[in-house]
């Protein structure tokens, strides 16, 4: 801890009193060794399984032709989400592991806070315009063909992109241009805005949090309630079917699960208050909702999706046509 107080203190006296530090220094889990190589190899296989699962998501729905319509097109996009989101950190994380001095650049750190909010802010939208299309496709199945065609879909995903890059870009802007006059040394695995705005020594810092906090809640917050809005007219609509009610919420069950656990996570992890929680459950919270959750949404997809589940046993089944075929 001395070696990282002295170049604390070198990098603040090349930056000045009051001014952005060249590189931020982050606390992580436990130097014990032991412990650094059993946190590795869990990340580790954290970040495989996610990478895997939803490349797999995406190449299915790009081959079979059954999961060529707007749910599936989405959570393709949702897939492609979820790889990026955990690609801002856990590389990140993973050398920072075994490394003695865990710094990361200014820039570094702005841009990993830009993209992590970038990728989330726009998973909330992307999750808000799936919950809509299973309105119209069980609400109104006689116009949903014409309701949710291919510019439809492209629409919405363009704006869940947009809304995301929006809100992370005005935020970056802030956190950028914050003076860090004391130490610069995050306490957290990576760059967040709270960690950042704590160690920020800004006379303005509670009206930077409440612009930042307003933004990621316009989001988070607008795409949870329409979310909830869109459910209960189709749990309503559902209720008044005498028939097909089993399968109606069938196609519902996976998108309600992956939701759950994202704003679910995200609420754990940011609603409650900082000052009664430990550092190391701060650590644990900030995992599930930037590690966790991207790793399980295509494990929830793919076990509780029939068409899914078909797809992936059509395509093992041709893959052992094809090596019969050969030998």
């Amino acid at each position: 801890m001395n070696n990282l107080d002295h170049l604390v203190s070198l990098e603040c006296l090349q930056c000045g009193n009051v001014s952005s530090p060249t590189t931020f220094f982050l606390l992580g889990f436990s130097k014990a060794y032991k412990a650094q190589v059993t946190l590795c190899l869990g990340f580790l296989l954290i970040y495989l399984v996610t990478l895997l699962g939803n490349l797999l998501i995406m190449t299915l729905i790009c081959l079979d032709s059954h999961l060529h319509s707007p749910m599936y097109y989405f959570l393709g996009h949702l897939s492609f989400l979820d790889i990026c989101y955990s690609s801002v950190t856990l590389p990140k994380i993973l050398k920072d592991t075994f490394s003695s001095q865990k710094t990361i650049s200014f820039v570094g750190c702005i841009t990993q806070i830009y993209f992590f909010l970038c990728f989330g802010g726009s998973e909330c939208v992307l999750l808000t315009a799936m919950a809509y299309d299973r309105y119209l496709a069980i609400c109104h199945p006689l116009h949903y063909t014409t309701l949710m065609n291919k510019k439809i879909c492209f629409c919405l995903v363009v704006v869940s992109w947009m809304s995301g890059s929006f809100s992370s870009l005005i935020q970056a802007f802030i956190i950028a241009n914050l003076p860090f006059c004391g130490s610069n040394v995050i306490d957290h695995l990576f760059c967040e805005v709270p960690f950042l705005l704590k160690a920020s020594c800004s006379p303005n810092t509670h009206f930077d949090k409440l612009v930042s906090y307003a933004l990621a809640g316009t989001i988070a917050m607008g795409s949870f309630i329409l979310i909830l809005v869109s459910y209960i007219h189709i749990i309503r609509a559902v209720l008044l079917r005498r028939a097909g009610r089993q399968k109606a919420f069938a196609t519902c069950t996976s998108h309600l699960t992956v939701v759950s656990l994202f704003f679910g996570a995200g609420a754990i992890t940011y609603l409650m208050p900082h000052s009664s929680l430990s550092k190391d459950v701060h650590e644990v919270l900030a995992l599930l909702y930037a590690v966790v959750t991207p790793m399980m949404n295509p494990v929830i997809y793919s076990l509780r999706n029939s068409e899914v589940k078909g797809a992936i046993r059509k395509a093992l089944h041709r893959g052992a046509l094809e090596q019969r075929v050969s030998a």
